[in-house]
């Protein structure tokens, strides 16, 4: 069975920058050092941009089961040697700093996403089709955006990503993204809202706990909901959107709401409350309107298989994070579970490589 791991990452590293040039030079991304160090805290350092903090991770290969070779893609054959040992056909990688958006400045957004496009892109090429990724597109110049992601297309990306708060000072469903949505829909690059952030915060690293669900899995969660409440991918019928490193725990209750929207707005005078248009569901939310989820393999899976389907789930290992998203064995415990008789073992192929094979295009 082919194994398409549907969310792994990436540390970026100084090579990522060597791909800016002339005027994008000044806005190169440099890493500094705390001055006064706390012996009693793991050490730390950051990348500074535009004069602003952004934590740069310093992480255990133990902890992670990486090494820096594989993690910043500083040796691409052994990052397949150790998907070999994973039973990894394809990995499909996803940036660490830009989850986060990292600028207020539009010149210094496409700058630094534009070098590292192609750093990726010059990497992931030595790879012979196994490493696929994500385009970073510079959201707040819309023009350079559709640029970007028509030069991606042609060196090997299989999706662009999008933050599902407000990115680019607009929440997913505006009109201002309609142009970025047809030229998705047209080049077959599916919306990839993974966990994160369009919102800049340059609070100290060690704030980000407080909020930690509403800047990453809430955020991603609302952009999906967003879309359809909307009927963005009613608009654009062939474009796929997917929820990335989020769960799938939420899918019922997001079902759920929506459709106690629509029944409550059933004998009334007046619809269009607060901005809700009315509501026409389809009849599954998520298949009807082409929404991929990636799930955790301890999940309540036997529930979410009638919520979403079999044929909208898909997992990914978060290769190179330490989080709780982390599962390098998915394969292992997800036949587990099938062997068990939790899922059914049909479910098993179209996680593991059909559906992450459709929602890519792969």
């Amino acid at each position: 069975m082919g194994i398409i791991d549907a969310d792994t990452h990436i540390d970026e590293t100084d090579a990522t920058w060597e791909y800016m040039a002339g005027g994008d030079l000044p806005y190169k991304p440099t890493t500094a050092y705390p001055a006064n160090p706390d012996p009693k805290l793991p050490p730390a350092r950051y990348w500074v941009i535009d004069g602003k903090r952004q934590i740069r991770f310093i992480r255990s290969d133990k902890d992670s089961g990486t090494t820096v070779a594989t993690r910043e893609l500083l040796d691409v054959k052994a990052r397949l040697k150790h998907m070999d040992e994973l039973g990894t056909d394809i990995q499909v990688i996803y940036p660490t700093l830009f989850l986060m958006e990292a600028t207020e400045k539009p010149e210094i957004n496409a700058a630094i996403r534009r070098s590292y496009n192609r750093w990726l892109a010059d990497r992931c090429s030595q790879s012979g089709g196994r490493l696929r990724w994500v385009c970073m597109p510079p959201l707040q110049n819309m023009d350079q955006s559709l640029d970007e992601m028509r030069w991606a297309k042609d060196h090997g990306a299989c999706g662009v990503l999008k933050k599902g708060d407000r990115e680019a000072g607009k929440y997913p469903a505006d009109p201002y993204f309609e142009p970025f949505y047809a030229e998705a829909e047209k080049l077959d690059l599916p919306i990839c809202i993974h966990t994160g952030s369009g919102i800049p915060d340059f609070s100290p690293a060690r704030e980000f706990s407080h909020g930690q669900f509403m800047r990453t899995k809430a955020a991603a969660i609302n952009g999906v909901l967003g879309l359809v409440l909307h009927k963005v991918p009613s608009r654009f019928p062939r474009l796929r959107i997917g929820c990335i490193e989020a769960g799938s725990m939420w899918t019922p209750f997001v079902a759920y709401d929506l459709r106690r929207q629509q029944f409550r707005q059933q004998g009334r005078e007046s619809v269009g409350v607060l901005g809700v248009p009315k509501m026409e569901l389809a009849a599954n939310i998520f298949r009807d309107n082409r929404i991929y989820v990636t799930c955790q393999v301890d999940e309540d899976l036997p529930y979410i298989l009638k919520c979403v389907g079999e044929d909208n789930l898909m997992v990914g290992s978060d290769y190179t994070h330490r989080d709780p998203s982390m599962e390098l064995e998915f394969r292992k415990e997800l036949q587990a579970r099938a062997d068990r008789g939790d899922i059914p073992q049909s479910a098993v192929q179209k996680i593991l490589y059909d559906n992450p094979k459709a929602f890519y295009g792969l």
